[in-house]
């Protein structure tokens, strides 16, 4: 029989066997029972392998539907490390092909991971590349299918649209601001391995698929835009200028029709350039003087509040006004002598605006600065925008009021200066501009659709109409005849402005610029175009610039199919520097003999006697003494 102690100490190991067994039973039962569940998803989650599936970025549409922003097919390489037996002897079949280091490769196939990639050769690449790299049955190396964005405009809208990265994120422009709808939702390959990397039998494959991002409509219009591009090409490379700027919007609901500037970029290759290039949309991230341009506002702000009939009431242009000490000059040495206030506006005569800047007083100058929307953003739907600068109001003397009243002194963006310049002219309302029409499904269908917005009123409907009258006046007899179109009232307003560099002003610098809408009667379009520094050409922007809104609006007019207006347009003043146009007259259905005239001259075709077709066409106006062209039958 044993010691009483020893039986004790026996019967002590005894119950704590038993109850370390109770306990291990009872934590396998509660696992088992309880926790199954729980621990099979984190056991799982241990096995599992996931390949991921980039989501097809949304399209980039125009307001037609003509694709300016697309996705074309592609492969991405995949490695698994665990699969991977021999990783030296794969990194060197690889290395060919990826264009990578050898050792660059290997680092990252040693990698505790459950996939790595190769960037940048690695990522994207095309059929051939991934089907030469297929055929070397690589263990562990697997190809995905992938997308690659594509613009097949290139420089065109580049500096809207902007760009992605490697993968597929919105880095810059529209792609940017819009990236949360655009870039979809990524799926995912995903399949069981064991801890050293193999594949577990009999387990199938799960698949999430992507889902496909939104298509995006703009209000851009693609054919106003070639339209826009070709002109400010023009203006680049003819006049060798540090920047040129344009753009065309729809006044009557702040839709951008077209927009975009030089330098420019390729999209699809936008590493190949500096980033102060493919970073900038000149329209809304540029601010500079608009020079007379902005008297289109300040002529509204006087009309609005009856400061002036701008029929009856005159003032005369010795040539200069004193304002606080300073002199402000005429553009014509010796002035313009007495004027109504229309043809003020007409001969832009900076001291005919410091009246008007008087007759207003500084406050309601001022007032009508910040209604016109030159004190704040726009609020495009762009990224970037800038508001330009102002003077606080504390600060916004005699003098002050009386440079702002002509455009100089003050620094604001093309934008704001076409979107106030569109409240003038359409009745008075001031919108926010946006470039986003609709968001559209994979199917076609619209999800939601961006109606437009008002801001505020700025002038009356009546004050509208008469200025509509007034800046038709300008191209017809002032300053912006250049912009004259044969049947279709064109409006606008030229605009030359020395640019200040440190707060002075760089000698033979200049900004010659026009805006401009048409028709008058019912504006469709308004139209901005600005030269930075041109060279080679006269320095004034209704002399050069206003051919190029000539080409623009006519071009710009026709394509949308408004109809010519000879009867009720203003008559063009012609100088000895213009070539007098006529209205062709219908020969159409009249014997050959009576085809005469003592403005043109004719050409025959066909056989018979009677006039069945013309080119020109009836009512085209064109110069004196240009060839008909007569068809017979």
């Amino acid at each position: 029989m044993l010691p009483r102690e020893i039986t004790k100490r026996l019967q002590i190991l005894a119950f704590i066997a038993i109850f370390c067994i109770c306990s291990i039973f009872f934590k396998l039962t509660f696992n088992t029972v309880f926790l199954y569940s729980d621990l099979k998803e984190k056991a799982t989650e241990l096995w599992n392998r996931e390949f991921p599936l980039k989501a097809e970025r949304g399209k980039i549409l125009d307001r037609n539907n003509i694709i300016i922003a697309d996705n074309e097919p592609t492969i991405t390489l995949y490695a698994i490390p665990n699969q991977i037996k021999n990783k030296e002897e794969v990194a060197r079949l690889l290395q060919p092909y990826l264009q990578l280091n050898q050792e660059i490769i290997y680092s990252r196939l040693i990698k505790k991971a459950s996939s790595v990639t190769f960037h940048p050769k690695g990522k994207k690449m095309d059929y051939e590349l991934a089907k030469k790299i297929s055929s070397l049955n690589l263990e562990g190396i697997y190809l995905v299918n992938d997308t690659l964005r594509k613009y097949p405009y290139k420089e065109y809208m580049a500096s809207l649209l902007g760009f992605v990265g490697i993968d597929n994120n919105g880095l810059a422009g529209i792609e940017s601001f819009y990236d949360q709808y655009l870039s979809g939702k990524d799926g995912s390959l995903a399949y069981m391995m064991d801890a050293k990397g193999g594949l577990f039998e009999n387990k199938n494959y799960t698949l999430v698929s992507p889902s496909s991002g939104m298509n995006l409509q703009l209000t851009l219009d693609v054919n106003l835009q070639n339209i826009l591009e070709r002109e400010m090409q023009f203006a680049f490379s003819s006049y060798n200028a540090t920047e040129v700027m344009g753009i065309i919007v729809n006044p009557n609901n702040g839709d951008i029709l077209a927009i975009g500037n030089r330098p420019s970029y390729d999209n699809n290759h936008y590493q190949d350039y500096p980033s102060d290039i493919y970073n900038k949309l000149l329209i809304i991230n540029n601010s500079f003087e608009p020079g007379s341009t902005f008297k289109a506002m300040s002529f509204a702000a006087g009309l609005e509040e009856n400061a002036f009939d701008m029929f009856k009431d005159t003032y005369y242009d010795k040539g200069y006004e004193i304002v606080s000490g300073q002199r402000i000059k005429s553009w014509k040495k010796g002035g313009h002598g007495l004027q109504t206030y229309l043809e003020v506006l007409q001969n832009s005569s900076n001291p005919g605006f410091v009246s008007i800047a008087r007759k207003l007083g500084k406050d309601k100058l001022y007032s009508y600065v910040e209604k016109f929307g030159f004190l704040e953003k726009t609020g495009i739907d762009i990224q970037g925008e800038n508001k330009g600068i102002f003077f606080k109001k504390e600060n916004f003397h005699e003098l002050e009021c009386a440079t702002t009243s002509f455009g100089q002194g003050i620094s604001v963006t093309a934008l704001q200066l076409v979107n106030a310049f569109s409240s003038v002219i359409n009745g008075g309302i001031l919108y926010y501009p946006h470039i986003a029409k609709a968001f559209i499904n994979n199917v076609g269908e619209v999800v939601y659709e961006i109606e437009p917005k008002i801001k505020r009123r700025v002038i009356s409907k009546e004050t509208s109409d008469k200025m509509r009258y007034a800046l038709e006046c300008v191209v017809a007899k002032g300053s912006g005849k250049k912009a004259y179109v044969d049947g279709y009232r064109v409006g606008g307003k030229t605009g030359t402005a020395q640019i200040a560099d440190r707060g002075v002003y760089k000698d033979g610098a200049y900004i010659l610029s026009f805006i401009a809408g048409a028709p008058m009667n019912d504006p469709q379009i308004v139209v901005y175009f600005n030269i930075k520094e041109p060279h080679g050409c006269i320095q004034y922007g209704g002399t050069t610039v206003g051919p190029i809104i000539n080409r623009i609006v006519e071009e710009s007019l026709d394509y949308l199919k408004v109809k010519k207006d000879y009867e009720n347009q203003i008559p063009r003043v012609i100088t000895w520097m213009d070539v007098e146009t006529k209205q062709v007259p219908n020969y159409i259905g009249l014997n050959k003999n009576k085809c005469r005239s003592m403005y043109f001259n004719f050409e025959f075709y066909g056989e018979g006697d009677i006039v069945i077709d013309q080119t020109p066409k009836v009512n085209e106006m064109i110069p004196i003494g240009s060839t008909i062209m007569i068809q017979l039958g």
